[in-house]
């Protein structure tokens, strides 16, 4: 599906480019059939010239009257040296005074000069009609809409053959992640079971405790990556969770991560009631931030977590005093990482970011370099489903 959507949105892009390249030529072939259709509309207007100038000469000067030829394609009329009307249709005054053919908005005249004397006193026969481009209008329309149809077809049938091998190494690329993600749990999964199996039995010590932390850094580094792997394949129910419990369950499970620099984490928590989420995408965002959190606040420092009400809302801050962020606005963007030397791979907040789009949950972001970082989580009114 992303694949057709690719593919889809730049034959589309393509074929804006080449619509807007051959649009230089279009517009100069519609000015040429313009011309030609005015041509073709003077040539008309001559032939029925012809028409009125014979049935003028057939006239008997015997016959008590003559009957002035009509027709329904264009009106005429014959004016003297001045332009004045001997006798007309044309219900329009005359605005151009010179023999030829010319154009007025869309009325078109064609002025012949007559010989001095001999209809009637007459010195001109002027013709008069509409001339519509409507036909010229519609050709162009079809040849624009026929290019636009055919380029877009072909981008298409290009784009969708120079990205199979593409999408053949992706999906590979994507099942080797997927394979290697299943991988990497199952030993990671052994590694927490037998640092616990073995605190129980042993007294703890400053390696197994280092240990125990950098498993779990592994392990949220692991749940980051598995959540942007399936969060789009999965349908993440929601249920009723009780905020105040959450957090103090996600900060315990930091505590031996904050020792290895330490960090103390100071807690203000304050009963919050439930919300309507899911536990995972909640462990997500609070996860992200504490380990942030810790990951970017200098050695023997304090880190203050505190939920608390506000205008019946829960909020939820993470305070550090660490170096800060620079480029707040870019903190969001996948794999953008401010100092390269604190590891990760830049897809945490990222992950958070869509966590709070989708869940309608305000975000306050307020730090200073190497002062440290504020981010205010405020969820939506409380017990709302």
């Amino acid at each position: 599906m992303k694949d057709n959507k690719y593919s889809a949105k730049y034959a589309l892009i393509y074929t804006s480019l080449i619509t807007i390249i051959l649009l230089t030529p279009l517009f100069f072939y519609f000015v040429y059939m313009k011309n030609i259709h005015s041509i073709q509309n003077e040539l008309f207007l001559k032939e029925k010239s012809l028409l009125v100038v014979k049935a003028m000469q057939e006239f008997n000067q015997n016959d008590e009257f003559f009957e002035y030829p009509r027709f329904k394609t264009f009106t005429s009329g014959l004016y003297d040296e001045s332009f004045q009307p001997i006798f007309t249709l044309i219900d329009t005054p005359i605005n151009y005074f010179k023999g030829g053919y010319y154009l007025d908005g869309n009325d078109a005249y064609l002025i012949v000069k007559l010989p001095q004397n001999r209809y009637f006193g007459a010195r001109y026969l002027i013709l008069k009609n509409k001339i519509s481009y409507a036909p010229v209008y519609e050709k162009v329309f079809i040849i624009l809409f026929s290019i636009v149809i055919f380029v877009f077809i072909l981008s298409l049938f290009f784009l969708g053959s120079f990205a199979k091998p593409f999408q053949k190494i992706n999906n590979q690329l994507d099942n080797f992640i997927k394979d290697s993600m299943h991988e990497i749990n199952t030993p990671l999964s052994i590694i927490n079971v037998n640092i616990d199996l073995y605190n129980r039995k042993n007294e703890t010590n400053k390696y197994m405790q280092r240990m125990k932390a950098a498993a779990k850094v592994l392990s949220n580094i692991y749940n980051d990556m598995d959540y942007l792997i399936k969060h789009e394949r999965l349908e993440h129910e929601k249920k009723e969770i009780n905020l105040s419990a959450f957090v103090k369950e996600r900060i315990e499970y930091f505590n031996e991560v904050a020792r290895m620099k330490n960090i103390v984490i100071n807690t203000a928590i304050q009963e919050c009631g439930t919300i309507y989420m899911n536990d995972k995408e909640l462990q997500r965002l609070i996860d992200n931030n504490i380990s942030n959190a810790i990951k970017y606040s200098y050695e023997n420092s304090h880190i203050d977590i505190q939920l608390y009400i506000k205008n019946e809302r829960c909020c939820l801050s993470f305070k550090d005093y660490g170096v800060g962020i620079e480029k707040v606005e870019k903190i969001f963007s996948r794999y953008y990482r401010e100092d390269t030397s604190k590891g990760g791979f830049g897809i945490g907040l990222n992950i958070v970011k869509s966590i709070i789009e989708k869940e309608n949950i305000e975000l306050k972001i307020e730090s200073l370099p190497n002062q440290g970082s504020l981010f205010i989580y405020t969820f939506a009114p409380k017990n709302k489903n």
